[in-house]
């Protein structure tokens, strides 16, 4: 080797060298910047089966051991007076009759004032990690300008505060963490939630009323019951007698081993009373355990394909070409949205997705949500009978946007005047322009107006009202009140017409069974 190639090796060498010493140094010294990317893995859970005696002392133990890792939640929020005449201290959100966070249980009446004030609400969260992070329910800390805990043992005017880091109002959860760190902090320990079983034990820690840290013990009374947690969305949860009240929100269910298999959220409840009458309801923690990378992130995305879907009629499967129950069976299709741009239309069964045989439309709707947005995946479908597969891309789901189109639907207005009455207790009349136009149905829209829906009639049952307008039955145009009355006549007592229909300008299908 040359002395000049001998120098440049040397010279790299050093180079090299120097730069790794360099790095290691910096890191050493914290002068490296750290990497934004890191997140929080989603924690262990126990999924053995729950087994052994349980005894005078295993809630007394539970209890003992995991109230550290409970915190109250105070949180505030600012809303305009007339905004809050009736909500008794709480946020007003879709679970606010559920847990107002009021201080005496009653909703409180406030005069109306043009001014804005704060309100304060009362929850509960737990512990998952020992660098601060708390898990409690979205309807806690939504909106908050500011949120405070205060852990087992401080007088009841100790807070510490808490920033929001992630929240997601699909499981009700929210994500804080602990603005100054806190030493010796205790974390919970994570169960297993598709083991619960009704009959097994289970304990809830909270803050109902203000009354920190209270226990009470019960048993699962249910498991996936479908709750209502969004716009047209729902929710499997857990349900359970074991007491929960205003204030408890946010707080752990334990099994009896003491791990966390859910969040409690909400209670039900009637006119005549305010608190716990033995039907509470949880989130399986399992819902939320996966989430939790994403909640540390800020942002929880689930994908979507823009389609509403029933469950397929069990005394139609011949009618759609299926041998047993399965599948879901897509009732509309937003304009615009993934679905319609791919070619899936109202009517279809929906029966396979992404390779995956879809049972139902809950399984349907679970496995969309869970499918990276941007992803093209094959849908397979059953159409007159015939599969068609069809290929398109998941898009990313936005609460709001769906919240607001879902409102626009249900807002409907019409003066028709009555025709013609139908089997199937629907009354039909003629669409003018002027009433498509008012029901804000495209200008080229022909069809009949359902004027009236006979209380009780299977058009009623299937949630047909005044104000759609039907524009196929059967899958054929119909486009006065005689043409549809002849096609629903020719359907046999006993069978079923397929109706599409027009509802605030969106196409959606119906299935009717004729008595």
């Amino acid at each position: 080797m040359s002395s000049r190639k001998t120098t440049l090796f040397y010279s790299l060498l050093i180079m090299v060298a120097s730069l790794a010493v360099g790095m290691v140094i910096a890191s050493r010294l914290d002068l490296a910047p750290a990497s934004s990317a890191q997140t929080m893995a989603a924690p262990p859970m126990n999924s053995a089966p729950l087994s052994g005696p349980v005894d005078a002392a295993t809630f007394r133990n539970i209890a003992k051991a995991m109230s550290p890792a409970v915190v109250n939640i105070r949180s505030t929020s600012t809303q305009r007076a007339q905004e809050t005449e009736m909500l008794g201290g709480g946020n007003n959100d879709l679970l606010e009759r559920f847990f107002g966070g009021q201080q005496d249980g009653r909703p409180q009446q406030r005069p109306r004032q043009p001014r804005e004030q704060e309100t304060q609400a009362a929850g509960t969260g737990f512990v998952i990690s020992k660098d601060g992070f708390i898990l409690t329910n979205n309807h806690v800390v939504e909106g908050a300008t500011k949120i405070e805990v205060n852990f087992l043992g401080e007088e009841n005017d100790v807070f510490h505060e808490a920033k929001l880091v992630g929240r997601d109002p699909l499981t009700d959860s929210a994500l804080i963490q602990l603005v100054e760190a806190k030493k010796d902090l205790m974390e919970v320990k994570f169960g297993d939630s598709s083991r619960m079983e009704p009959g097994d034990w289970v304990m809830a820690i909270g803050n109902p009323f203000g009354l920190s840290h209270t226990v009470s013990v019960g048993v699962i009374s249910a498991t996936a019951r479908s709750f209502p947690i969004a716009e047209q969305r729902f929710a499997d949860v857990l349900q359970t007698d074991a007491a929960i009240n205003p204030g408890n929100s946010g707080g752990p269910l334990l099994n009896a081993r003491g791990e966390v298999i859910g969040i409690n959220t909400a209670i039900y409840t009637d006119s005549r009373n305010a608190g716990n009458i033995g039907i509470g309801f949880a989130i399986p923690i399992n819902s939320v355990r996966e989430l939790i990378p994403q909640l540390r992130s800020g942002k929880v995305t689930r994908g979507v394909i823009g389609v509403q879907v029933t469950p397929v009629p069990a005394d139609a499967l011949a009618e759609f070409g299926l041998k047993e129950r399965k599948g879901a069976l897509v009732g509309a299709v937003s304009r615009g949205q993934p679905a319609a741009k791919a070619g899936i239309e109202p009517g279809d069964v929906i029966i396979e997705f992404n390779g995956k045989p879809i049972k139902n439309r809950d399984e349907l709707v679970a496995t969309v949500v869970v499918t990276k947005p941007g992803t093209t995946v094959p849908v397979k479908v059953l159409r007159d009978r015939e599969e068609r597969t069809l290929n398109l891309t998941v898009g990313e789901l936005d609460l709001a946007d769906e919240g607001n189109r879902a409102a626009a639907t249900r807002e409907t207005a019409t003066e028709p005047d009555e025709q013609a009455s139908q089997g199937f207790g629907l009354t039909l009349g003629p669409l003018t322009a002027e009433v498509a136009r008012r029901l804000r149905a495209p200008g080229d829209t022909q069809g009949v107006l359902v004027s009236d829906v006979e209380q009780g009639s299977p058009a009623f049952r299937q949630g047909l009202t005044r104000g759609d307008i039907i524009t196929q039955v059967n899958r054929r145009p119909v486009r006065t009140p005689p043409d549809a009355g002849r096609a629903l006549a020719q359907v046999p007592s006993g069978g079923t017409a397929f109706l599409l229909v027009i509802r605030a300008g969106q196409e959606q299908f119906f299935t009717v069974r004729k008595e």
